[in-house]
């Protein structure tokens, strides 16, 4: 087990306040089988997982899910926090964000909103998400900078929208957004599930990226444009979450402890929870995020790799996901024994996704609870 002296403090606490969700996003990263999770943490257990996770040093909140809007004790959260001293966001759809309730978060002190649309268009926005929110979404944005918010949007990209990219800068544009996050799918939770649907072709991407670049020349420092490029399309993996229990804690709906959002799927981990464990206890001395921190565990070429400090031998949850080991070295480097897989994904989309539903490929699985309840019945 690794001494606490070795292990730096957390820094980003993500609260996963429920998975509950009125939209049906087909690139979700929650869990395919969040049916199954029950038992949501009440106000008070919340209230102390902040606390303790404060008192160990960190010092920007998430208020995630699924949608966070549908906890009515979400400015009592915001409140506790703003008190605790954390710099607090919220991460929503924008569904259930009306005049009111975003007067009592403004004065609970919540610091930042992040509004996600699907895309430029109200078809495909709605079609994406399943529901009749784009309108909802754009009166939303009003609010936001009624209230003197920064206007900060996050649009997912995928095959679906990134013809139109242009397009959607247009609209945040037009919303007079500061930020506009441009985050091209992980293949996670639902978005693995439809992969073949989603995964973009090379050209595509990259003439999403070269228009994404004009834009940035034409606008100047009007909005920031940020452009997540895929990883599978990448020589190199991210370092994920900055490092395996390094910077990031996520607490699940159901109080679990996280060393990141898709971290109960890999086999081996013991799963903490903060019912039975206290924040530090599981920061600290915990199974789950002692596993991968370090490199002790990394395979060959990753443990001789000069690299490693800077990528921490990438994504654990991709690796898993892509090989069956968990260990291994992320797929998506040219350096891994398994960069094939992810060349092969590549190869097979750029001969496929010219058609939005090639001949052959599963249908799209939107996020919802029947989808989900089939999803842990297959699973088991």
């Amino acid at each position: 087990m690794t001494t606490t002296q070795a292990i730096t403090q957390p820094f980003w606490l993500l609260a996963e306040l429920t998975y509950r969700c009125p939209l049906h996003c087909v690139f979700c990263y929650n869990p395919t089988n969040y049916s199954k999770i029950q038992n949501e943490l009440t106000t008070e257990e919340w209230i102390r997982v902040m606390t303790e996770a404060r008192a160990l040093g960190a010092a920007q909140l998430g208020f995630s899910g699924g949608e966070p809007l549908l906890r009515e004790d979400l400015e009592t959260l915001v409140k506790a926090a703003r008190e605790l001293g954390f710099y607090t966001n919220l991460i929503t759809s924008g569904v259930g964000l009306n005049e009111k309730r975003i007067q009592a978060l403004k004065q609970a002190g919540l610091d930042h909103i992040q509004l996600s649309f699907q895309d430029s268009t109200q078809e495909m926005n709605d079609f994406l998400s399943s529901t009749k929110t784009f309108e909802l979404k754009k009166r939303v944005a009003d609010l936001i900078k009624k209230y003197d918010y920064p206007m900060v949007m996050n649009v997912v990209l995928h095959r679906y929208n990134l013809p139109h990219v242009d397009k959607i800068i247009e609209m945040a544009l037009a919303l007079d957004a500061e930020y506009l996050e441009l985050a091209n799918t992980q293949y996670y939770g639902w978005a693995m599930e439809n992969q073949d649907q989603l995964m973009p072709t090379h050209e595509q991407l990259q003439a999403a990226e070269q228009v994404v670049n004009d834009y940035r020349a034409k606008i100047g420092k009007r909005c920031k444009l940020l452009f997540v490029v895929p990883d599978y399309f990448e020589d190199r993996p991210k370092a994920c979450m900055n490092g395996w229990g390094s910077v990031f804690l996520d607490i699940a709906p159901d109080g679990a402890a996280l060393p990141c959002h898709n971290a109960r799927q890999l086999p081996g981990l013991e799963i903490p929870n903060i019912k039975d464990y206290s924040i530090k206890e599981i920061w600290y001395e915990s199974q789950a995020f002692n596993f991968f921190r370090g490199d002790a565990w990394m395979q060959e070429p990753c443990r001789s790799c000069e690299e490693k400090t800077k990528d921490f031998g990438g994504c654990r949850c991709q690796s898993f996901l892509l090989t069956g080991d968990a260990a291994a070295t992320d797929p998506v480097c040219s350096k891994s024994p398994h960069n094939n897989v992810v060349k092969e994904i590549i190869v097979r989309n750029d001969k496929n996704a010219l058609t939005q539903r090639p001949q052959g490929k599963k249908p799209i699985i939107f996020r919802t609870d029947k989808n989900s309840k089939e999803l842990t019945r297959v699973l088991k």
